[in-house]
């Protein structure tokens, strides 16, 4: 599963592919992955406004809707000239261009939530390893609340620091 590193650097790429785009239309080809993924032509015909990160999840801002993304374990974003096998979702932005989000085990996840990128999924998310909400005494104080809990288990739990994984 890509964790905070590789998540950070899909959300610098597809911010220089997607800044300032509008929308022709978007669409599932395939409508399971993780979960059913909602009807995407709510997007057709909006501004792409910003993509940003929080913990492992994309947020693709709009001049409407948020789209949340999570990679799952082999989800990537690319430019498609041509379509392959595992290519779930599209984005057709006004000048033609088309990309697509491929990820042939379907752990993916896409969400449309509120222009602020509030969504539950988010919600009880601990900091940014590298935001100026966590410290080393923000960790120690996560260590006394649980004594019990393995060092490596209480620094994966995503309510502690998010981003941190397994690789």
């Amino acid at each position: 599963m890509p964790e905070l590193p590789e998540v950070e650097t899909v959300r610098a790429g597809l911010a220089e592919l997607l800044r300032g785009a509008r929308i022709r239309r978007a669409r599932a080809h395939r409508p399971d992955l993780r979960t059913p993924i909602p009807d995407l032509a709510v997007l057709a015909g909006r501004r792409i406004t910003g993509v940003t990160r929080r913990a492992k999840y994309l947020l693709i801002a709009t001049d409407g809707p948020t789209v949340l993304n999570h990679l799952g374990m082999t989800g990537v974003w690319r430019l498609a000239d041509v379509a392959r096998t595992h290519d779930h979702v599209e984005l057709e932005l006004a000048d033609g261009r088309r990309v697509v989000f491929n990820d042939p085990r379907r752990f993916g996840l896409f969400e449309l939530c509120r222009p602020d990128g509030g969504h539950v999924a988010l919600d009880g998310l601990g900091p940014e390893p590298l935001g100026p909400d966590f410290s080393g005494e923000v960790l120690r104080a996560a260590v006394r609340r649980h004594r019990r809990a393995a060092l490596k288990a209480l620094i994966m739990d995503q309510r502690v620091v998010v981003g941190v994984g397994n690789i």
